[in-house]
């Protein structure tokens, strides 16, 4: 019982580490990919992607609610937006 009193009082800090988690991980992976990707994409430089998610994974960390979700959308806005469009363009499929 006292497992899930102690998971439910810290699921937020549990879920705000798995996402800081992916967060250095989209911040090692956008340091990977090539620059160039970035400009075909009219997207920001490949080093600002890397200093906001490292930043967002430092914010996620912190347990500050408010730089959390900042960082949090950060990382979503990676993820789901900026890295499928970045494979897409080096795969040679333009059609993003």
């Amino acid at each position: 019982m006292y497992f899930l009193y102690n998971l439910a009082l810290h699921l937020d800090s549990y879920l705000f580490q798995v996402l800081a988690l992916t967060a250095i991980v989209g911040a090692v992976l956008a340091a990977t990919t090539r620059e160039d990707a970035f400009r075909a994409g009219d997207r920001q430089g490949k080093w600002v992607w890397v200093g906001l998610l490292a930043g967002s994974a430092v914010a996620m960390v912190t347990g500050l609610a408010f730089l959390s979700w900042i960082g949090a959308v950060i990382t979503g806005v990676y993820w789901f937006d900026v890295r499928p469009q970045l494979k897409a363009i080096i795969n040679g499929d333009y059609s993003y």
